[in-house]
């Protein structure tokens, strides 16, 4: 009779934490570039490129939860000289603890490391190329085309949500706000993506695309993501290719609300009801080389006809004003002297 209690009493309790474990849902391991990672763990690595004569890196930490969830892929340095997400997503990296995540997040300290060693503005010191411009990149090509072949082919595709993190470089003064791909034909993911942009924060949130359908080659990262299907946001966070701080810690933010809000932690997300959209953007480039003055900065509100600024020749001599074409709010604008006939001088974000 006691062995038929004992033997009773185990199986209660093996049912027992069977109805305790019912409603949670057993994690895999998560298989990601010839690697496997184990649920509550996070790995770090390089994920080596390769041309012909060259080579370089991108370091990715994978962090994958105890529990289900979505796969968040995130993405700093696409231009090595914007430092200020780079440091942001260190820090992150330090901060994310997987035994407390549902889902997983693959995060990219830095996509164009040869720019960033190099303080190379805006290329990529081995073949001067644009990272940023690529997309979805070539696999046999050079070694900025095979970084963006690497990301559209290996992180991209295993990912349910995806973020490029941009910062004002050099010759930028920029105001941060967030940004998302938005085309009528797909309004599931233009929506997806429009709430992750609202649940980050920034006061300013820019529509990009804001038309029926994506007609043309990605070309941008976050794009690229659009294309596959997958809801692209960009944050914009940062000026002057300086670190400060308290932007550093404004993109830590926005990231953390993210991870809040697609419920992969327990993260208070506040409310952002006070946002307000730019559909339109009105570009300003120069008409000449030389100097260029400007007294604004960027998130001042500018009206239709207004001088901005002037330009000199090489010498200071006048050569021409430049006037606001519309009304609206200066999202970046080019704050020091060399401009090249063609530079962009100011982005005009078109506020109804």
């Amino acid at each position: 009779m006691n062995i038929i209690k004992s033997n009773l009493s185990r199986v209660l309790i093996v049912l027992f934490i069977c109805i305790c474990n019912a409603g949670f849902s057993q994690q895999k391991n998560f298989e990601f570039a010839e690697r496997s990672v184990e649920p509550g763990t996070k790995t770090e690595f390089l994920l080596p490129v390769k041309t012909h004569t060259d080579s370089s890196v991108i370091p990715v930490t994978v962090f994958h939860g105890q529990k289900e969830g979505p796969v968040l892929g995130i993405v700093a340095g696409v231009h090595g000289t914007e430092f200020v997400p780079i440091l942001a997503a260190q820090q992150l990296a330090k901060d994310i603890d997987p035994k407390n995540l549902s889902g997983t997040i693959i995060l990219v300290h830095i996509a164009n490391v040869e720019g960033f060693l190099n303080r190379s503005f805006r290329v990529n010191p081995i073949d001067q190329k644009n990272l940023n411009r690529v997309f979805p990149g070539e696999q046999n090509g050079s070694m900025t085309e095979r970084l963006a072949w690497t990301i559209s082919n290996t992180i991209i595709p295993v990912c349910d949500f995806y973020i490029d993190v941009h910062a004002g470089d050099y010759n930028n003064d920029l105001r941060a706000y967030a940004g998302y791909y938005n085309y009528f034909d797909k309004p599931e993911i233009s929506n997806k993506a429009k709430d992750i942009a609202v649940a980050m924060g920034f006061p300013f949130i820019v529509q990009f695309g804001n038309q029926e359908t994506l007609k043309d080659k990605a070309i941008y990262t976050s794009r690229e993501a659009f294309i596959q299907d997958i809801p692209a946001v960009d944050i914009e966070c940062g000026r002057m290719g300086i670190v400060e701080e308290k932007f550093v810690q404004r993109i830590q933010q926005a990231l953390w609300n993210v991870i809040g809000h697609l419920n992969m932690a327990d993260v208070k997300v506040p409310e952002n009801k006070t946002a307000v959209f730019i559909g339109q953007r009105t570009t300003i480039n120069s008409e000449e080389t030389g100097f260029f003055y400007s007294d604004f900065t960027s998130g001042d509100y500018v009206k239709k006809g207004m001088k901005l600024g002037y330009i000199t020749d090489l010498f200071g001599n006048h050569l021409k004003d430049v006037h606001c074409p519309v009304d609206g709010m200066i999202l970046y604008k080019t704050f020091n002297p060399p401009i090249k006939k063609g530079d962009g001088l100011f982005s005009i974000g078109h506020i109804d």
